[in-house]
């Protein structure tokens, strides 16, 4: 049996790592490091509209002017997900 270390995206740092739930298509953990500024995350995601750096892509692309529906064909995710990015991204420059 190869055990493997998982590490933090946040923090780089695989000691403070343990498993926090399940997901439908794998484990969530947690990082205990106090100073990590990501607590929990999900080392593989099943749907690529929730990787970090699709979410990236989405406003990338819209800042250049495509489409929600060229973006979403473009990243191959719903349309549904690239509006509801868009409307975090707006909320959030409001504030």
């Amino acid at each position: 049996m190869v055990l493997e270390p998982i590490h933090c995206p946040g923090c780089n740092d695989a000691i403070a790592v343990i498993k926090h739930g399940k997901t439908p298509d794998g484990k969530r953990y947690l990082c205990q490091n106090p100073n990590c500024d990501r607590r929990t995350f999900v080392r593989d995601y099943a749907y690529q509209g929730y990787l970090p750096q699709v979410k990236a892509q989405i406003s990338d692309l819209a800042i250049n002017g495509s489409g929600i529906r060229d973006t979403a064909r473009v990243l191959k995710i719903s349309p549904t997900t690239v509006i509801e990015e868009l409307k975090k991204s707006i909320d959030t420059s409001k504030q």
